[in-house]
């Protein structure tokens, strides 16, 4: 599986948990960031959060991201398949993060 698709399916993935769950998409609802992904060793995305669902997923930095989040594709793929946790890869130093410390939570929120 691409990056891409695996993101797509990550966006889905989220999107039908929010449905499924009120609390996370009232949770999410007052919210609107824009979130980049960059692999050091590949591509860089970029989504939005808007109105507790994740949209608009696309290749290509995203000017003024609230959140940006830098790895590489081995970790990228690690987290996903939640064989390695955020928190371990940040001490680890494979992952990192940068936005407010709402966005930073919020990121774990979406894996």
């Amino acid at each position: 599986m691409t990056v891409e698709e695996m993101l797509a399916s990550l966006v889905d993935r989220f999107n039908r948990h929010a449905e499924r769950n009120p609390g996370v998409a009232e949770e999410l609802d007052g919210l609107s960031r824009t979130i980049q992904i960059r692999l050091t060793d590949g591509e860089t995305y970029a989504v939005d959060l808007t109105k507790g669902r994740l949209q608009n997923l696309r290749s290509g930095p995203a000017n003024g991201a609230d959140l940006r989040v830098t790895t590489d594709t081995r970790t990228f793929h690690a987290l996903v398949r939640k064989d390695l946790g955020p928190m371990k890869a940040l001490v680890t130093r494979k992952l990192s993060i940068e936005g407010s410390l709402e966005d930073k939570l919020l990121f774990r929120k979406l894996l």
